[in-house]
């Protein structure tokens, strides 16, 4: 049986389903149904998901699985939240870039001053 696909091939519009059918009596009911969020997922943000959910949201594995880095996890899985319509977290290129913030201020070639605004502007992108 073929996947169902939620988005139109052609403009990439949502698509509706019209008609559902028992595949074991064959009683069929028409009319206009809502194929639900998921149906707003491509087959790659689809198929994320199903690893994710195979690994019980547990991101070590999904990393293991898909042979991908930490950051790279989240950010398909902010991809899905906002397909999804929800707001994803932060970018996780945001949390490699407050951490050079504080490893400059460490290693003392930052002033608290100047780290503070640094870390400042990402809050701001945050929000």
């Amino acid at each position: 049986m073929a996947r169902f696909v939620g988005a139109c091939p052609s403009c990439d519009s949502a698509l509706v389903v019209r008609r559902l059918e028992c595949p074991s009596c064959g009683v069929g009911v028409d009319g206009r149904f809502d194929a639900g969020p998921l149906a707003r997922l491509n087959r790659e943000q689809l198929s994320f998901v199903e690893t994710f959910l195979r690994a019980r949201g547990k991101i070590k594995d999904v990393e293991e699985e898909l042979g991908i880095s930490y950051p790279t996890v989240v950010a398909r899985l902010n991809d899905v939240l906002i397909a999804l319509g929800f707001e994803a977290g932060e970018d996780p290129r945001d949390g490699e870039r407050r951490q050079r913030v504080l490893d400059e201020l460490s290693a003392g070639r930052l002033s608290a001053a100047e780290a503070a605004e640094q870390l400042r502007s990402l809050g701001a992108r945050d929000g």
